[in-house]
């Protein structure tokens, strides 16, 4: 059956129907990644978008329960060149055509993917909408008028509180849209972790007498969780902070920075980052629309630790004054390189300083 793939600009594109039978529209992104496509569509950071995969073949290895990053994910659809008729993999459970028809997630493939890319690199992310009939002027309206949401993290945050439980360290995790990840690197190292939704106050959290707190990824502008920055503003002084992703751009508006849209944003796992102190290299799974505004930093309250080396962005912040750090990029991988996962035994090493130290206090 065939599908189309319309723009804001006028652009339209041709190519055959997979996934859910349902039309939707989101704002467009593409990412880079050569694999994780399961992992990357149950991401909770491309809710209310549209995935281009740049790469040429995806499905072909199936899906697995034990790759999904959130069970409802809200990826609103998915484009690529070629989707897998057949898959195989030891792993396989279900086909990725049919795991998209269970999560009600349309798709498109049979584009050129590489002309759609290059439209988004100059004119920037757009609204798109996935349609099963010829679109006319009327769609284009209807698409032009829409308002892509990107206050969305009430959306994928946890309703309520739950444990994952481990014997060592109490880390509190406020939710903005984590990926399961992230709680298995936490589950590696044995922590005991309490998941908070992201209206988490400073006193829900003190409540639970955590080692540390870590701010999780998650979708949209980071300006619309009003209510995290007090609460950063508080917990950092008293508490080990981590923050990824969203929860780095939090941290450095809760310490006086700024925040921007990008362009096309970054998306995909082979974004070489700097650290600064060392000149180490290392590649990172990136998934963001919004970053730092380095200008903003203020240098009496935070240091620049990691740049994107492409286009210089933030990628890694530390406060000065307190035990507290984030980075832009995803230390938990999955999928893509896992350079930076020591980045969590730092963390870990912040939390054991700080109870060394106040046990010789």
């Amino acid at each position: 059956m065939k599908r189309y793939l319309i723009l804001e600009d006028g652009s339209i594109f041709e190519g055959q129907a997979f996934g859910a039978d349902t039309s939707t529209t989101g704002e467009v992104v593409f990412t880079t990644g050569m694999t994780g496509y399961q992992e990357a569509v149950t991401d909770q950071s491309f809710a209310n978008q549209i995935l281009v995969f740049t790469n040429p073949l995806i499905g072909n290895y199936g899906v697995t329960l034990d790759d999904y990053e959130s069970i409802e994910p809200n990826c609103k659809g998915v484009v690529c060149r070629e989707v897998a008729r057949v898959s195989s993999n030891w792993r396989q459970q279900d086909s990725f055509d049919n795991f998209l028809k269970q999560m009600n997630i349309p798709g498109i493939s049979g584009i050129d993917t590489r002309k759609l890319t290059k439209i988004l690199r100059v004119h920037g992310t757009m609204k798109g909408s996935l349609l099963d009939t010829l679109p006319d002027d009327h769609a284009f309206e209807q698409l032009r008028a829409t308002v892509i949401n990107d206050q969305v993290v009430a959306q994928v945050s946890t309703s309520k509180p739950y444990p994952n439980p481990g014997s060592k360290r109490n880390i509190v995790l406020v939710d903005y849209g984590a990926k399961h990840s992230i709680l298995r690197e936490l589950a590696k190292r044995d922590c005991n972790t309490i998941v908070l939704p992201y209206t988490a106050t400073a006193q829900d959290i003190f409540k639970l007498q955590p080692d540390g707190v870590l701010l999780s990824n998650g979708p949209g502008d980071p300006k619309t969780v009003k209510n995290a920055i007090a609460m950063v503003q508080e917990v950092q002084q008293k508490l080990p902070l981590f923050g990824i992703c969203l929860g780095h751009q939090i941290f450095a508006l809760a310490n006086g920075a700024d925040t921007y849209k990008m362009k096309f944003g970054h998306r995909g796992f082979n974004h070489p980052v700097r650290e600064i102190a060392t000149g180490r290299i290392t590649f990172t799974s990136q998934n963001h629309g919004y970053a730092v505004d380095p200008d903003s930093v203020d240098p009496e309250n935070l240091i620049i630790t990691h740049k994107e080396i492409n286009d210089g962005t933030v990628e890694g912040l530390r406060h000065k004054k307190y035990s507290a750090f984030s980075v832009q990029f995803h230390p938990d991988a999955a999928p893509g390189p896992h350079d930076a996962d020591d980045l969590f035994d730092d963390f870990m090493h912040m939390i054991d300083q700080r109870k060394e130290d106040k046990a010789n206090a």
